[in-house]
């Protein structure tokens, strides 16, 4: 509209230079100035005035026209704008009910399928042995627990140094609690604090070391040994002959020839399998070892006793 504007006054203002131009050449050169100067100055204000309303008129045609212009094109503009937004608004009301049409069936079968397939994997997995995804957190032992837990092996290291120095050699060297939270992160289980404490001091051992009193005792494992175990029992077992709450912690030959684990309780930190009873803790399993050792008690009626600076555990007959 500025532009239209500039081109009117810019018109109107050569067409009064060409005015002017053409009144002068018209006039003679030699013709004497007028006796009576006051009418010629009228008649050229008079000039003047009208060749400056012919600019004005002029620039308020054009003024007049640019606006009627904008307003038409924001006009056309505006009702263009309305018949998209119409359509797009029908588009939409369209779409969600052919969208749901189209995607029922689909959403029935695979409703149908999952069910079916939680309920064949309910069938085919023990129980708690699909855990939910949990973060990894390396919490702290109670303090406690972990000085109760050292002094039992304390007693332990100090006998086999003593007497049975290559087994003392087997024992593991301490894990990271990092590593034990990774081991609870992908099973879901909480370790136990007496078993933690322990694996803080002995990450399992080679061979059955201090533990091989159990008949056909095979391993004293480590964190990763543990989760290994728990997810073969969880992928080999059947439902109800072994539940993901257990902790395998020492293998050994079944009689079938099998292997089978003795196990510490995730639920109350119980420990099944390593003895002929039902041991509280592994604080407890600790102690027993430490005190058959050092006072030469029998546990299963087995006795330790040493060969070549390696510790056996024989029958007390």
């Amino acid at each position: 509209m500025l532009k239209l504007v500039r081109q009117a006054l810019t018109a109107a203002v050569l067409i009064a230079l060409a005015v002017r131009l053409r009144r002068r050449a018209r006039l003679p050169r030699a013709e004497p100035p007028p006796s009576v100067p006051v009418p010629v100055r009228r008649a050229r204000g008079g000039r003047a005035a009208l060749l400056w309303l012919v600019v004005a008129a002029v620039a308020v045609v054009a003024l007049v026209l640019a606006l009627t212009r904008t307003t038409e094109q924001r006009d056309a503009q505006a009702l263009a704008r309305a018949a998209t937004e119409q359509q797009q608004a029908a588009a939409t009301k369209t779409e969600p009910a052919a969208t749901a049409r189209a995607t029922a069936p689909a959403t029935t079968a695979q409703a149908t399928r999952t069910d079916a397939a939680t309920a064949t994997q309910a069938t085919a997995t023990p129980p708690n042995c699909a855990p939910s995804p949990r973060p990894i957190d390396p919490r702290r032992v109670a303090p406690e627990v972990k000085r109760a837990v050292d002094a039992q092996w304390r007693r332990i290291e100090r006998w086999l140094r003593t007497h049975a120095p290559r087994t003392y050699r087997t024992l593991g060297a301490p894990v990271r609690a990092r590593t034990i939270a990774v081991a609870e992160s992908q099973t879901g289980l909480d370790f136990p604090d007496a078993l933690r404490a322990s694996l803080l001091r002995h990450n399992g051992s080679r061979g059955a070391g201090v533990f091989g009193f159990r008949p056909g005792a095979r391993a004293h494992l480590t964190v990763r040994g543990m989760r290994d175990a728990w997810r073969e029992m969880c992928a080999r077992d059947q439902p109800g002959s072994w539940d993901g709450l257990l902790i395998p912690f020492l293998s050994y030959t079944a009689p079938d020839g099998g292997v089978a684990y003795a196990v510490v309780s995730s639920a109350d930190g119980t420990v099944t399998g390593a003895t002929g009873r039902r041991l509280k803790s592994s604080y407890t399993l600790l102690r027993t070892v430490a005190d058959a050792l050092e006072r030469g008690g029998t546990i299963d009626g087995r006795r330790p006793a040493v060969s070549g600076g390696l510790l056996r555990w024989k029958p007390a007959g």
